[in-house]
């Protein structure tokens, strides 16, 4: 080959990569400016009042990821038509939970250089009463049932719970008196009945059952337990192996989870569980992918999880007990919460 035909082909080369490179620049930019738009067969979303204390009929409410003004914005829809209009609040959350006229909302705050993390508790108008500093990017939050109680946790390192190389913070505050656990790793451990100490502890996805009690995940030593936290004793006991994300049950007797099952993709890991809390029987669900959400009961035997989707998540709904099928809830949602 000539000197002459080396250069040609080294120009068309770099000719062609700046042509890729020119228009994928224009290709994200045009799609940064479409998440500004409304889907033309996407929801319905206008801008209204949205209370955390409903006067009329059961309501969801849920971050809206449909494309448009109103992405991110946490709004409403009736629970018996969850595919129906959308009333956007205006207040935007990453991860939202609200029960009696409370809400936690976590919020990105963006800066100059790196974007910032904030706990926002809500009254029931979405109005702020109080925020505190996130120490990462947040990835859960509830409300206990009372309202009295909020929960939140943030990755501080890591951004995937599939993996090994990760890092929680998990914070609880009381509301009525803004008194704050900003670390739930200082709760004493009890293991097989026993004392322990882990300097490798992890702990994430509160569930309240109370102002007292609630559960969550601990890892240790390369597993995760469910544990039974006492917020008076401050103490995290051990209940059960393998379980991340738990979700408490309205009766209170059961928990759903996700389980990391054996022969699954180290990238895709869990399947969704629900788990009796008197036989410790374990049922696994009907739905067979990859579940990487912290699922909320609708209702005693009505589980409601988040899967991707075209537009970023989508809800799904599946019976607790094992039967039926899963089907499509809501698209263009995540982080949901019923009330009334």
């Amino acid at each position: 080959m000539t000197r002459t035909a080396r250069l040609v082909i080294l120009l068309v080369a770099v000719v062609l990569l700046g042509a890729v490179g020119t228009g994928s620049v224009l290709y994200a930019a045009h799609r940064s400016g479409v998440r500004d738009e409304q889907q033309a067969n996407g929801p319905t979303v206008r801008t209204g009042t949205v209370s955390l204390r409903p006067t009329t009929g059961r309501r969801l409410l849920v971050r809206n990821l449909a494309w448009g003004p109103h992405r991110d914005e946490i709004a409403t829809v009736p629970a018996d038509d969850p595919q129906g209009p959308r009333t956007a609040s205006g207040v935007k959350c990453l991860r939202f939970h609200a029960a009696a006229g409370t809400g936690i909302c976590l919020q990105a705050v963006h800066g100059r250089l790196e974007d910032t993390y904030r706990a926002v508790v809500l009254d029931s108008r979405l109005h702020e009463l109080h925020h505190f500093p996130a120490a990462g990017i947040p990835t859960r939050a509830r409300v206990s049932p009372s309202g009295h109680l909020v929960a939140w946790t943030v990755f501080v390192s890591g951004d995937s719970y599939a993996g090994t190389h990760f890092s929680t913070r998990t914070a609880i505050v009381d509301t009525r008196t803004w008194a704050t656990d900003d670390n739930l790793e200082t709760f004493r451990i009890i293991k097989d009945g026993r004392p322990r100490h882990a300097a490798d502890s992890n702990i994430w996805g509160v569930t309240f059952a109370d102002d007292t009690r609630f559960y969550a995940t601990l890892a240790t030593g390369g597993r995760t337990y469910l544990v039974r936290g006492d917020i008076a004793a401050r103490t995290l006991t051990t209940l059960h192996g393998n379980v991340e994300c738990p979700s408490l049950s309205p009766d209170g007797t059961r928990i759903a989870y996700k389980k990391r099952v054996k022969g699954a993709s180290p990238d895709a890991p869990w399947r969704l569980y629900v788990l009796d809390l008197h036989t410790m029987k374990e049922t696994a669900t009907a739905e067979r992918r990859n579940i990487d959400d912290q699922a909320l009961w609708a209702d005693d035997s009505t589980l409601v999880y988040a899967l991707p989707g075209d537009y970023g998540s989508d809800l799904w709904t599946v019976p607790a007990n094992g039967s039926g099928t899963a089907r499509t809830l809501m698209t263009s949602a995540v982080a949901p919460a019923y009330l009334g």
